[in-house]
């Protein structure tokens, strides 16, 4: 009887298991057998399932700590950290610096876009006022002579062309007029000789009254002659232009010899000036450009001038070239020898090129680079070849697209004693360490709260902390540094690893052995080198939190 029971059951049992397993097989779907087929179409009321995602391309695996490393292939750090693969489409080819946007707010960074402008550059030279050479004459006499009476005496005075300056006796005039008047009365003696006898005369008087002219000789003097032939024993010299009296070696009662310079007279009414303009500017400095020039004694007051000759020649010792400058001068409110300065505006005759601010470049000296901003907190640095420099822009030969942001003003990268290398390399790093605000109040977010309450004082602000826990591996006393696996650090986006630390205190690890649990706090003294600047067992920790543990 039992085993008849015992066998109806099991007949009952696999008939239930073949009654499930063909609702089971009823309720699934048929569509693989339906995606194997080409053009088939999907069974109603069937969920079709989805086929595998496309895998990312993998553009190229970054440095973990944020230094400018990159690696095509999978590879690990110098402390055993994994590069971690960039994906396409989620960062540019080229390397970028990140930085949080509250840093950005903080650092005080601004953006602009490169765009195509005409350069104006300014040119800014100083120089000197001159007279102008064209305008300048001297009283030189051809013959040997005495100053019997002088005229004008002063150095400075305002003379009138044809003025008198000077009397003078000359033996060799004397005789000059003495040939004149007698040639001229064998003319007047000689009207019924015949008409040879007539021409010789003519032609011996137009020779003596030529002889008086090639001495310089005043028209005056040569027809008051003509006309009272008589000779006269001083002969008047006058002034052959308008002008002032620069100079008067002319002493009354003193020899001269022929060719020596008595009187120096100027036309002030039109002057020179004289700019030094540098080497480098050279190239936009052209004949007929307009120039603004001031000088000290009338600040107020802009006289123009224009350009009219560029010197040949450059100055050894100033690396200035002259530049001469013709302007007029009404009321002679200009004086020769007066320091001026000069303003060339300047431009390259109409062409637009592309331009950034000059703000925006930074200058190691062989390299020029500008950092693009590629996202929000993003930014690239890029090496650009750049040409003419105009007034607050420089031109972009290579290296730049227009429209592409860049940043103008960053206080972070502007050091006068800093390497351009370490400056980027720095921004770089600030950015790696850079805290996240959700951390607890004892933590990253706490020591950034008083960076920014530095920041607003005036005074430098101090470095981020970071916390973590581990187990201390081993201690250097002579290096001063301890090795120590640690967990993961939220505030730095680290994964627990082992690495090598300095100690900021030998004193730190003199009470605590190799293999025992630790809490540590660490800062970024300089970009790449990581400091601990506590080292705490954590079982002391726990005695110190709780010294009745042990009752």
């Amino acid at each position: 009887m039992n085993r008849t029971l015992s066998f109806l059951a099991l007949i009952v049992l696999l008939g239930a298991a073949a009654g499930g397993g063909y609702w089971f097989g009823m309720r699934q779907p048929s569509a693989p057998v339906a995606a194997s087929t080409p053009g088939a179409a999907p069974t109603p009321g069937v969920a079709s399932t989805p086929g595998p995602q496309p895998k990312q391309k993998v553009l190229y695996y970054r440095n973990p700590m944020g230094l400018a490393d990159t690696s095509p292939v999978p590879k690990k750090d110098s402390m055993g950290m994994d590069y971690i693969p960039v994906y396409e489409g989620e960062e540019p080819a080229g390397p970028a610096l990140k930085i949080s946007l509250d840093r950005v707010q903080k650092l005080g960074v601004k953006t602009e876009p490169a765009a195509v402008r005409e350069i104006v550059r300014v040119i800014r030279a100083v120089g000197t006022v001159q007279v102008n050479e064209r305008l300048q004459r001297t009283v030189s006499p051809k013959f040997e002579g005495w100053i019997q009476r002088l005229l004008v005496a002063t150095t400075g005075e305002s003379v009138r062309r044809g003025q008198p300056l000077m009397e003078v006796y000359s033996p060799d005039l004397i005789t000059a007029q003495q040939e004149y008047v007698i040639a001229w009365k064998g003319v007047q003696s000689l009207k019924d000789a015949s008409p040879d006898i007539q021409a010789n005369m003519k032609s011996l008087v137009e020779n003596s009254l030529q002889r008086l002219r090639n001495w310089d000789i005043s028209a005056e003097e040569l027809a008051r002659l003509q006309q009272d032939g008589r000779v006269s024993n001083a002969i008047t010299l006058r002034s052959p232009v308008d002008g002032i009296v620069l100079e008067k070696p002319a002493v009354q009662g003193m020899r001269f010899m022929p060719g020596e310079m008595l009187y120096s007279i100027a036309d002030l009414s039109s002057l020179w000036l004289l700019a030094e303009v540098f080497e480098q500017d050279l190239g936009w400095i052209h004949p007929g450009q307009e120039a603004n020039i001031r000088v000290n004694a009338y600040p107020d007051k802009v006289v123009r001038g224009k350009v009219a000759f560029i010197y040949p020649t450059v100055t050894a010792e100033t690396r200035t070239a002259k530049v001469r400058i013709e302007l007029s001068n009404p009321g002679r409110m200009l004086k020769p020898d007066m320091y001026a300065s000069v303003e060339l505006a300047a431009r390259q005759r109409g062409e637009r090129r592309l331009t950034v601010s000059d703000s925006a470049v930074i200058d190691s000296g062989t390299r020029q680079i500008v950092l693009v901003r590629r996202g929000e907190g993003l930014f690239e640095p890029r090496e650009v070849k750049l040409g003419q420099r105009g007034e607050g822009y420089i031109e972009v030969l290579e290296g730049l697209k227009e429209g592409e942001n860049v940043v103008v003003s960053a206080n972070f990268l502007i050091d006068a004693e800093s390497n351009l290398k370490a400056a980027v390399g720095g921004f770089g790093h600030s950015a790696h360490g850079e805290g996240t605000p959700k951390q607890d109040a004892t933590g990253a977010a706490g020591n950034a709260g008083r960076d920014a309450k530095a920041g607003a004082s005036g005074t430098k602000p101090a470095s981020v902390s970071h916390r973590a826990e581990g187990t201390l591996d081993a201690i250097d006393v002579k290096a001063g540094t301890v090795t120590i696996t640690h967990g993961p650090i939220a505030s730095l986006k680290w994964p627990g690893m082992t690495m090598d630390f300095a100690l900021a205190n030998a004193s730190l690890a003199a009470n605590i052995k190799p293999g025992a649990a630790v809490a540590i706090e660490l800062v970024e003294r300089k970009p790449g080198e990581w400091v601990i600047t506590q080292l705490k067992a954590k079982a002391a920790e726990k005695s110190a939190a709780n010294p009745h543990a042990g009752h």
